[in-house]
């Protein structure tokens, strides 16, 4: 059966998501985000493509991009190639990682634009990650309060206020508004049973033995701890596998 064409965008904006394949860690740790941050870079000067927003998850992306002189699609046809034999090499593996073609979604008006700006924002929230985006490194919303980076900032802080102080309040106060809006995501996660979730924790972890895992110093522990929550493993049940108390696991 062939695939659904895309829906075009009149604005050539679009909610990019994609997430690796059978659900894999495409981030293993600090330097593969750092590499596809860096790979996304270079590809938005090579292509011309505007970033609006972006969030790292463990096994999934999602990115509000503007397409510029190439289509999406040749796009991360280069960043998927660039970051996989990256990934391949370093951890010794061959094959896919991501899972599919990217899925998009058309952003056709302001109004939807700030409610994917935030949807992607709030995505470390509504797995449990943290209780403020702002804590969470690897999305962009930092680089609307802080500092400057990927991201294309002044067009969505224009649309709250002509004044850059003002915008930022505005920002920050919209951003942290509960919204239930279902935006594109990937699929509904899974729930995990114990020896997937065991596995799933050994492999984050880089360890044998689940009880390698307190031993870890804490900033690893607790990166491991942050990724099994955004992958859908409870709370009790990262206590129960690991024997690191609920409260350690709850505040990671």
């Amino acid at each position: 059966m062939p695939r659904k064409a895309r829906e075009k965008s009149a604005t050539a904006v679009y909610h990019v998501v994609f997430r690796g394949i059978n659900r894999q860690v495409i981030f293993e740790d600090q330097e593969d985000r750092v590499k596809y941050l860096e790979l996304l870079k270079a590809y938005q000067e090579i292509s011309g493509f505007k970033i609006y927003a972006y969030c790292l998850m463990s096994n999934h992306i999602h990115l509000l991009m503007k397409e510029g002189e190439e289509e999406l699609g040749i796009v991360f046809r280069r960043l998927g190639a660039g970051y996989v034999h990256w990934y391949n090499w370093k951890y010794n593996r061959s094959g896919h990682l991501f899972q599919d073609r990217f899925k998009s979604e058309p952003v056709e008006d302001d109004s939807y634009l700030l409610t994917v700006v935030r949807y992607i924002h709030q995505n470390p929230v509504k797995a449990g990650i943290t209780d403020n985006p702002l804590d969470y490194p690897w999305s962009s919303y930092h680089e609307y309060l802080i500092n400057e980076g990927l991201s294309e900032t002044s067009y969505i802080l224009g649309l709250f206020s002509e004044d850059l102080t003002m915008a930022k309040k505005q920002f920050e106060t919209f951003n942290q508004v509960a919204d239930n809006t279902q935006c594109l995501d990937i699929d509904e996660k899974k729930r995990w049973k114990d020896p997937e979730a065991s596995d799933l924790i050994k492999q984050l972890a880089g360890v044998k033995n689940l009880s390698d895992v307190q031993r870890l110093d804490k900033q690893k522990r607790d990166e491991v701890i942050r990724s099994c929550k955004s992958e859908g493993l409870s709370i009790r049940q990262i206590e129960r596998l690991t024997g690191i108390s609920f409260g350690v696991v709850r505040k990671a």
